[in-house]
């Protein structure tokens, strides 16, 4: 059982920077691919990014590539997900997921909100 918990979401002019972090319960984090999906309203849920659990697998989506980073440190349960050079695109609900298998989470938190203004 692992449980997620998101924040750094809020509201960034484009063209700005936020930082989201992921706190997780649980004794296995490490073992753990951690992704970062979004939704935004009336869209479909798509992937964004994920890790490995040594960290040295990392995964973009096309649409993000170059402008976000994710990292994770083991020793605080945590993985983050840098943004910058944010766009009106970006606007969507951000969660925080958690899984044995690549792109395949099996644990979802209950999301961040980040609202890019134009």
């Amino acid at each position: 059982q692992v449980q997620l918990a998101e924040s750094g979401g809020g509201l960034v002019q484009a063209g700005g920077s936020l930082r989201l972090s992921c706190a997780a319960s649980g004794r296995t984090f490490s073992s753990y691919v951690m992704s970062w999906f979004r939704q935004a309203p009336g869209k479909e849920r798509e992937f964004v990014s994920a890790i490995s659990g040594s960290g040295g697998g990392k995964y973009y989506a096309d649409s993000v590539k170059g402008r976000f980073t994710i990292s994770r440190d083991n020793a605080k349960n945590t993985v983050y997900l840098q943004m910058n050079s944010l766009t009106v695109e970006d606007t969507a609900v951000y969660y925080c997921t958690a899984g044995a298998i690549p792109y395949a989470p099996n644990y979802w938190g209950q999301g961040t909100q980040v609202t890019v203004s134009s």
